[in-house]
């Protein structure tokens, strides 16, 4: 009832603003949904569909965001996390190019585009263009700005239960040119957060009876500002240049007060304490111009993140003395690429040769103290936690595709990286592989309406050098070795998708994934007693990833659409301390959204909701197996009105279905699976409904 009163109670305030502010042109349910253009391939061009912006009227979209948002069936993928910059793996592209950053997601960069400066968008099968990498549907934003134009957004947030509000979420964007230049500066904070939760935590010898009675509240204050601009000149001919970077500071602390209650004994309060505040820049920057018969692109980033870490407990029975510990770490990260990309055509195709130096950093001091009597932290020995960790790495790759029919596309891709790393300090080891890469894609389309493509490639993934060193979580009572001998994760990964328009109805698309891994990273023996991130041999996984996007206008229902996502997944690995199959730590295994939106016939109004329903697998250490989830429902309604005095306004409320901070962790005497139960503990704590309101501009 409390959350119907104030969704009427927003409804009804924002429906008392000036009528001027809703006039004829303004949006309504009766625009149709976006529809694409089909355009059919030439001698000199793809197939693929355009939206023109007034596909999207009926959103009121304020950025090029809001509009790949609405396109149906598509799903937003950033790059993955591989090693350097590589070839493209994310699916939008910036007028034709892939973006030359990493620090980046493709929700903050398309969010700084303007809607008004958004020509069209263009989606078409990746292995089809001459990017090499790309497969699947590829959205290209076609975008250009004449003029000086800005937009805002601010989207405080409130929850009743053990958290502050947030007031700090927002960000501003300007974006303009000069002549032959375009130039972009932005704000952004919109990646802060205030979460919390609180309630009761038991915890259960190996009989089942409770040994202990806990209460707890946590809260974190989250916010990362980062100050960004681009310039980019693109004067007449082959020549383009980009340069761009960022500045970003990260203020992030934890809180959490407790007491822990056990027949016989005093009861304790224990408070946990961490910060993790950092900086962050980078700088990145590239020169395309004509060379020869062909185009030479030259690509160049340095980032770098000063990362410090601490976090304190402190448990003080009642009429007692205090006793805690704390553990910190000061890790500096470097990154610097240079890369290069020559494309031309032969032999009716495109092709790339391509060449990558990446030289990757860490510096990372670590401590461990303990709490005296006097109150003072005391630091004690700790091995394997300070040190450096470094990897030049170097990759070439020659890349040819080209159209086998006129509805067939074929994309080849084939080389290899050699790479050094190197660890210092105690037990300092350096190590050199060399490991082929490339991919193979095809992709087929019948008919304008239902498109397929495959593709197979071998992947390396990046390492975080963290894993290599030490590291203490004081919180749980479990500690990391060293590990020298980690290795970067490979793979053999088999895609598939399969795309059909259902016309007026909408579309729908299903993924599919295989992956054959080698060195799959995750926690291992070491020596007699010890466990550290390292490297298991074998493993596997596949998915089935099925969206849709289901327009109800053709069954009368005129402004309402319906958009779904079943993601099924299954993992399997042999584990390093028991040897019985399993699947992955803190694997997801089922997602099932369904959102619905209704844009009102004849206003400015739009109302909807959805839910998200998530199951996920435990983590697995040395002597236990530890599910930590937030769940297993969310469910959110909101309001929206698109043109209030020009803004568009929401308010929303999530977790409308008391969704729960939950811990099942069960602790055994030594190895799980070989000794007997020390205690089961098992959490369920309260987060309650939260509160959304955001006001969305342009200037």
């Amino acid at each position: 009832m409390k959350f119907a009163i104030s969704l009427a109670a927003v409804a009804a305030a924002l429906s008392t603003m000036p009528a001027a502010a809703q006039d004829a042109a303004a949006p309504t349910g009766d625009t149709p949904p976006p529809a694409p253009t089909p355009v059919a391939a030439t001698a000199n061009t793809t197939a693929r569909q355009v939206y023109t912006p007034a596909d999207f009227a009926r959103y009121a979209p304020k950025n090029a965001f809001d509009m790949l948002n609405q396109v149906p069936s598509f799903q937003i993928r950033d790059n993955e996390n591989l090693r350097g910059l590589g070839q493209a793996t994310g699916n939008v592209l910036f007028n034709g190019e892939r973006p030359s950053n990493k620090a980046d997601d493709m929700y903050t960069q398309l969010s700084r585009i303007p809607a008004g400066n958004v020509e069209r968008i263009e989606i078409v099968d990746g292995a089809t263009l001459d990017i090499p990498g790309l497969s699947g549907q590829v959205a290209n934003i076609v975008y250009r700005a004449d003029s000086f134009s800005g937009q805002f957004s601010w989207k405080p947030q409130f929850r009743p239960h053990y958290t502050d509000p947030l007031f700090t979420r927002g960000d501003v964007s300007m974006r303009g040119r000069t002549g032959q230049v375009e130039y972009e500066v932005a704000l952004n904070n919109d990646d802060s957060a205030r979460s919390g939760a609180g309630g009761p935590t038991l915890i259960y010898d190996g009989a089942g009876t409770v040994i202990e009675r806990r209460k707890d509240i946590w809260n974190t204050h989250y916010d990362t500002p980062k100050l960004s601009g681009r310039i980019t000149w693109d004067p007449p001919g082959d020549t383009v240049a980009n340069l761009g970077g960022h500045y970003q500071r990260k203020y992030d602390r934890y809180y959490e007060d407790g007491v822990r209650m056990n027949q016989g004994a005093p009861d304790r309060t224990r408070t946990v304490y961490e910060n993790a505040d950092s900086w962050n820049y980078e700088i990145s920057g590239d020169y395309q111009f004509g060379l020869g018969p062909g185009k030479l692109k030259m690509i160049g980033l340095r980032r770098f993140s000063h990362e410090p870490y601490k976090q304190e407990i402190v448990t003080t029975p009642a009429g007692g003395i205090a006793t805690g510990d704390r553990f910190a770490q000061v890790g500096d990260l470097g990154e610097t690429i240079g890369r290069g990309e020559y494309q031309w055509k032969m032999l009716g195709g495109d092709w790339q040769l391509s060449g990558e130096a990446a030289f990757n950093t860490l510096d990372n001091v670590a401590s461990i103290a303990v709490l005296d009597p006097s109150g003072k932290f005391v630091d004690v020995p700790f091995e394997g936690g300070t040190g450096g960790v470094s990897e030049d790495r170097y990759e070439g790759l020659l890349s040819f595709g080209r159209k086998l029919t006129d509805k067939l596309n074929f994309q080849i891709i084939a080389g290899a990286e050699h790479s050094t790393i190197t660890q210092t300090g105690p037990n300092g080891l350096t190590r050199s592989f060399f490991r082929p890469k490339g991919s193979v894609s095809l992709a087929w389309t019948p008919s304008a309406d239902f498109d397929v493509s495959v593709k197979l490639r071998r992947r390396v993934l990046q390492l975080s050098f963290y894993d290599f060193l030490a590291r203490a979580f004081l919180n749980d009572g479990n500690q990391n070795e060293s590990n020298n001998d980690l290795r970067p994760q490979q793979d053999w990964t088999f895609e598939a998708e399969i795309n059909k328009k259902l016309g007026v109805w909408g579309s729908t698309k299903i993924n599919l994934t295989y992956r054959d891994v080698e060195d799959r990273v995750d926690i291992i023996p070491i020596g007699t007693n010890g466990e550290a991130v390292g490297n298991i041999a074998k493993a596997r996984a596949g998915a089935i990833d099925w969206t849709s996007t289901i327009n109800l206008d053709p069954a009368g229902i005129k402004g309402m659409k319906v958009d779904t996502r079943v993601l099924l997944q299954k993992s399997t690995l042999r584990d390093p301390f028991t040897g019985e199959k399993r699947q992955w730590s803190g694997f997801t295994d089922t997602v099932i959204e369904v959102n619905l939106r209704h844009d009102i016939p004849g206003s400015n109004w739009a109302w909807g909701g959805g839910g998200e329903y998530g199951h996920y697998q435990p983590n697995y250490r040395r002597n236990q197996v530890d599910k930590v989830w937030e769940g297993p429902v969310f469910a959110n309604v909101f309001v929206e009105n698109k043109d209030v005095m020009g803004l568009t306004v929401r308010a929303q409320i999530s977790n409308i279905v008391n969704a729960r901070s939950k811990r099942d962790r069960t602790v055994y005497t030594d190895v799980r699976g070989e000794s007997p139960v020390a205690f089961v503990e098992k959490r369920n704590r309260l987060i309650g409904p939260i509160f959304v309101f955001s006001v969305r501009g342009k200037f």
